[in-house]
């Protein structure tokens, strides 16, 4: 598409009167150049405007989809999802017997659905993963404990395809102030609560920032 200028209209002008054109003549092609870039501009205006049309439309039925895909995830796991400072924070009930790091088999599901969620809206983000532990045994224990949750879940995700370097992973250990039922330890079923893993997606696409200690 050609685009002119006022001033180079101007110049043209002023080419055409150097070569003998007649006044007349001239006004006649300001006049011709006025129309062509008035049309010009136009089928800009119209092609920028489409392509604006087409951009909403899409991130609408972005938008639709997301909001069907984490209203299915809420109804389905009972999770509850946030939103803090650019940050989807998901509390899902990915639990862990006591002293252990093993994914039960019944939460593969809801990491499967996870991690399409995050395939599917939010590539490009960071996925942290936080690891946490019933506060029976020492504290230095439960941070190492709650690290290899963590690492389980991280190492699931990415055998789901949710790209390595996305997904990081914490430990919150036996933190007093993150325990879902303060005090609560195993075995068994009590405390269970305590022996989990929250995720998080930092959808700015930022590394998320945290106060936790990572652990080798």
């Amino acid at each position: 598409m050609r685009f002119l200028t006022v001033a180079g209209a101007a110049v043209l002008v002023s080419a055409l009167a150097a070569c003998g054109v007649k006044q007349g003549s001239l006004d006649e092609q300001m006049v011709t150049l006025r129309d062509e870039m008035r049309g010009e501009m136009e089928q800009g205006d119209q092609a920028v405007a489409s392509a604006a049309n087409q951009r909403i439309d899409s991130l609408a039925r972005r938008v639709d989809a997301l909001e069907r895909d984490l209203e299915a995830f809420r109804r389905e796991f009972n999770a509850q999802i946030s939103q803090v400072r650019g940050m989807l924070r998901f509390n899902v009930p990915v639990y862990f017997a006591f002293d252990d790091a093993t994914i039960r088999e019944e939460d593969k599901q809801l990491l499967d659905r996870f991690a399409n969620v995050v395939k599917d809206h939010y590539t490009g983000s960071t996925v942290t993963i936080e690891g946490f532990a019933d506060p029976a045994g020492s504290a230095a224990y439960n941070e190492q404990l709650g690290m290899q949750r963590a690492n389980s879940v991280k190492d699931y995700l990415t055998g789901m395809g949710v790209t390595g370097d996305m997904v990081r992973a914490v430990s919150y250990g036996e933190a007093q102030n993150r325990q879902l039922r303060p005090g609560a330890t195993g075995p068994g079923r009590t405390g269970l609560e305590n022996r989990r893993v929250a995720l998080v997606i930092d959808y700015a696409g930022e590394p998320t920032t945290t106060t936790a200690q990572n652990t080798p």
